[in-house]
């Protein structure tokens, strides 16, 4: 067996399908992170097919280059790449190599940080990228992950890992977003959809389908809270902050810098009279040991 075709073997197949070990195959991987690594050359991917940032994008990516020192460009890959991938809709290998064309790097420095992130979409994706979490939190969150999954399945018509016949919408497994208390969520493209329903799902997809912008955030499932209040509404910070230099001992502010330690001096009088500790008199032990003068505790605020 020579080489490539022993990596064929552990690897998926470029075209959305798993080359198993006893020669069947199976649908590509459902998960971010589950792709294929390694660049496999395709007639739709290959270096052949030229890249370039548009006019306007080329002025988005010199002012993002302008932000690094001149002599550490490099710092503006992930910004590049992204520009490329929402140019392109995915990142192509093209893209990439133009990419370290500009920032004057080897093609490999590039290639690595686009396989590294899942965020980068090395093979296309449709117009709306449903990205839905699956892991802990929003399988047991609100109705359950497990039962959105199924809804979108049966809705599109696709599973895990696969694009609409319209290239519409592609279907993806992830990790945790971090919105774990608005369980369970999806992201689409850029916007997150939280707490929710099997018919807040249904909704969403039929508004992006129809070409209107679906609401952002939570939905229904939590009596459309906000952010990631609790169920029943605020239980603390319900009132407004008291502001910088609030129960801040008079002495370690400074009136120039934070302007309400005027008022808290007056409000805690006493307060920033305490002395401090004085040292041991005589000899030192070694030990750093101090005497500490009597405080009047009932008034230290802090």
């Amino acid at each position: 067996m020579d080489e490539s075709s022993r990596w064929q073997d552990y690897y998926p197949a470029p075209k959305g399908e798993r080359k198993l070990l006893n020669g069947k195959s199976k649908p590509g991987p459902g998960r971010l992170g589950e792709g294929l690594h390694p660049h496999r050359d395709t007639p739709d991917n290959n270096p052949s097919i030229p890249f370039e940032f548009t006019e306007e994008n080329k002025k988005r990516l010199d002012s993002i280059i302008a932000c690094y020192p001149s002599a550490h460009k490099a710092a503006a890959m992930i910004p590049a790449l992204d520009l490329a991938q929402r140019q392109h809709g995915w990142l192509p290998i093209s893209a990439m190599n133009k990419v370290a064309e500009i920032l004057g790097v080897p093609p490999m420095r590039v290639y690595e940080v686009a396989t590294f992130y899942t965020m980068f979409n090395r093979q296309p994706v449709g117009k709306f990228h449903v990205q839905l979490c699956t892991t802990t939190p929003c399988m047991l969150g609100g109705v359950g992950s497990d039962l959105i999954l199924d809804t979108i399945q049966k809705h599109l018509g696709i599973k895990a890992g696969q694009t609409t016949k319209d290239n519409l919408f592609t279907l993806t497994e992830v990790e945790c977003l971090g919105a774990c208390t608005n369980a369970p969520m999806m992201q689409i493209n850029d916007d997150y959809y939280e707490d929710l329903t099997a018919d807040d799902t249904i909704r969403i997809l039929d508004e992006l389908k129809a070409g209107k912008k679906p609401k952002k955030g939570p939905q229904s499932g939590q009596g459309g809270r906000f952010a990631s209040e609790p169920k029943g509404g605020l239980t603390s910070l319900t009132t407004e902050p008291p502001g910088p230099g609030f129960k801040v001992r008079a002495d370690f502010c400074s009136t120039l810098l934070v302007p309400s330690c005027r008022a808290t001096r007056r409000l805690h009088e006493g307060w920033d009279t305490v002395r401090l500790p004085k040292p041991r008199q005589g000899k030192s032990s070694g030990r750093g040991r101090v005497r500490t003068t009597d405080l009047p505790v009932s008034k230290f605020a802090l």
